[in-house]
């Protein structure tokens, strides 16, 4: 009886040991990082006037539509980011009023409360390159220079208020007060990176969703650089190279202009960020339209180029004088099986009919990859051709799930 009743104390205590690894796995997982340079668009719930505003007064603007990353909800609609004012000039006759704001706090529906380090910013095309002009500018609201009363505009690199008049110059000329009404979107950008934990888990693409895996980063800047937004190397990173790329997208394509990679704007560059179907488990990454379509194209001269070192025809006539390895002939055989592949994935992913066939798609694409990568070596290829196809291989590194590169 001893014995039977220590076996069941020792499995009492492992089945509590794997619940609570379990439960801090669970808790791990759903720790989600915004990263800073984020953007998020905000709704002020009263006024601001530089008129009767004042330093050290704070004011609630509303958080109106949720924001995920990546998988999980991480800021539900409803909640209140706190701005406070730093500086507040009313306007002369000779000077317009002007203010100055950050905002320090983020405050869930759950009453869950956030420091944070977030600065104004705008979605504005004209006053974004303005303040992109200057890395270090400082970005305040200036009064009757737009359509809410108030325009944003950089000022220099310090919140100093000599600094800033001095940096605004003749745009304080119009002499009149910042008059921002209760209702107006600010944008506003986090300077530090915000942890916080993850709500429920995502069931699908959202407009609002933003996208930080680097996997669909590096998606996304072959994408932009397909198009001419983006001219760095497809590495993943999250960079002011990319968010100045994907702002300038947007601004083009009349979508909400944060340099964000949102749902909305992964739609628009044809990006597929979902790879689970109701029931099937199936889940992955697929590339763009227009990265399969690189990869079809690189795969096709690729294989011409292979064809010209072994001296064959197009017809497949081979050069009598000339003794050929069988890594020679196999290499052959893989590029042109992998080019034929490469066009059969990209008319499925511009289909886009099927989510899970595409993702199994690239993951065949991907084992036809690998055929590639057994004989290459030991093949006579030239440096050039195993340079492309190096290429090849990190343009679809994010649709091969077993690795190697």
């Amino acid at each position: 009886m001893l014995h039977i009743r220590l076996q069941q104390l020792r499995g009492a205590a492992l089945g509590i040991g794997l619940a609570l690894t379990a439960s801090a796995s669970v808790s791990a997982q759903s720790r989600v990082v915004l990263p800073a340079g984020s953007v998020i668009i905000v709704r002020t719930t009263t006024p601001l006037q530089s008129a009767t505003a004042r330093t050290g007064q704070t004011f609630e603007t509303n958080v109106e539509e949720s924001i995920g990353v990546d998988e999980y909800t991480v800021i539900p609609a409803g909640s209140r980011i706190r701005g406070s004012v730093t500086m507040a000039t009313p306007a002369t006759r000779q000077q317009s009023g002007v203010i100055d704001v950050v905002f320090d706090r983020l405050t869930l529906p759950n009453g869950s409360t956030f420091q944070i380090n977030g600065k104004l910013t705008s979605t504005d095309s004209a006053e974004r390159r303005q303040i992109e002009s200057d890395p270090n500018a400082h970005v305040v609201l200036v009064g009757e220079r737009g359509g809410i009363g108030a325009a944003i505009a950089g000022a220099g690199s310090s919140s100093n208020s000599n600094n800033i008049f001095a940096a605004l110059g003749g745009l304080l000329s119009e002499g009149r007060d910042v008059s921002v009404p209760a209702g107006t979107p600010l944008a506003v950008e986090l300077q530090s990176a915000v942890t916080l934990r993850g709500g429920g888990r995502l069931r699908g693409a959202e407009g609002s969703t933003l996208y930080t895996a680097t996997d669909r980063i590096r998606v996304a800047q072959e994408a932009l650089a397909q198009q001419n937004y983006y001219r760095g190397a497809a590495n993943g990173m999250l960079d002011d190279a990319t968010r100045r790329a994907l702002f300038q997208y947007q601004v083009d394509h009349n979508l909400s202009a944060t340099g964000n990679l949102d749902g909305r704007t992964a739609q628009a560059l044809g990006i597929s960020l979902t790879g689970s179907g109701v029931g099937s488990g199936v889940s992955g990454t697929v590339l763009s339209s227009a990265a399969a379509s690189m990869v079809r194209r690189d795969a096709q001269n690729l294989v011409s180029r292979f064809r010209s070192e072994l001296a064959a025809s197009s017809v497949g006539r081979l050069n009598n004088a000339r003794a050929y390895t069988q890594a020679d002939l196999e290499l052959w055989f893989a590029l042109s099986a992998f080019a034929d592949n490469a066009s059969l994935y990209e008319q499925i992913v511009n289909t886009g009919g099927n989510q899970n066939a595409a993702v199994l798609a690239g993951r065949a694409l991907a084992s036809a990859a690998r055929r590639v990568d057994s004989v290459i070596q030991t093949s006579r290829a030239s440096s050039q051709t195993q340079t492309a196809w190096s290429n090849i291989r990190r343009q679809i590194s994010t649709i091969d799930t077993a690795g190697g590169y």
